[in-house]
């Protein structure tokens, strides 16, 4: 006679997930809320920081060419950069950039703002990027200071420089190809746009075209500027997504 049970030989052998376990959106399968707890701290802080696109590149060069626009209702005296104020009023290595000598400079420099946020953009600069460009910004003002003869400054060329070195060494950095080739073609037509300025000649030149005295030295600097926040940019996002297999 076969012994019978009434009991189901598998009711015994423990669940294999968790009650709190919910169906994954890839496969449906069932996976733990707790394992994706583990996971997520460990990915999201600088996968996140680094993917934010272009966002914060539109944000800065919107925010120079706003202020641009509202600087017009205040005295420039107040704004502009002066080396003898530099350490007594450092908020002029920002203001600086808003003071603009003439409508047709002023309008120069925000289609100039609307141009590099395009090539940002489409240079796919993301928030290390735009962190660079910002800290490129005051920067290109201190480096004025080794023309101590040019007494006011103002306007966004010299940012502008800055943005464009930025994004071109972004292109060089981490992308192929043209793309690559397209960073490095940029990087060199600056250059050989600030020799071409000579800013040793002296503070002030006056150009063809152009309503106002130009400061070459402003170019040169926010060149430079540019490009060492690039290179420091560059290793921060190196070291902030090693966690994740390191970064291009």
């Amino acid at each position: 006679m076969g012994h019978g049970s009434t009991s189901n030989p598998r009711s015994s052998t423990p669940p294999r997930w968790p009650a709190n376990a919910t169906p994954s959106s890839r496969c449906g399968a069932r996976c733990s809320a707790e394992g994706r707890h583990i996971l997520a701290p460990q990915l999201e802080p600088q996968a996140a920081f680094a993917r934010v696109p272009s966002h914060a590149w539109w944000a800065l060069a919107a925010l120079l060419a706003g202020g641009s626009l509202l600087a017009t209702a205040l005295d420039p005296r107040q704004l502009d950069w002066q080396p003898a104020l530099a350490a007594a009023q450092p908020w002029r290595c920002w203001s600086a950039a808003w003071v603009h000598w003439s409508d047709g400079h002023r309008w120069a420099n925000i289609a100039g703002a609307a141009l590099v946020a395009v090539f940002g953009w489409r240079a796919r600069c993301d928030a290390f990027d735009a962190l660079a460009w910002f800290v490129a910004w005051p920067l290109t003002q201190v480096g004025l200071l080794m023309q101590p003869t040019l007494l006011h400054y103002g306007g966004l060329s010299g940012v502008l420089h800055a943005g464009v070195v930025v994004a071109a060494a972004s292109l060089c950095q981490r992308e192929q190809g043209a793309r690559r080739l397209l960073g490095a073609l940029v990087l060199a037509g600056v250059a050989l746009k600030v020799v071409l300025e000579q800013p040793w000649r002296g503070p002030l030149q006056r150009m063809p075209g152009w309503d106002i005295a130009i400061a070459p030295a402003a170019h040169l600097s926010g060149a430079a500027m540019g490009g060492v926040c690039a290179l420091a940019a560059a290793a921060w996002r190196r070291h902030r997504l090693a966690p994740l297999g390191g970064a291009p």
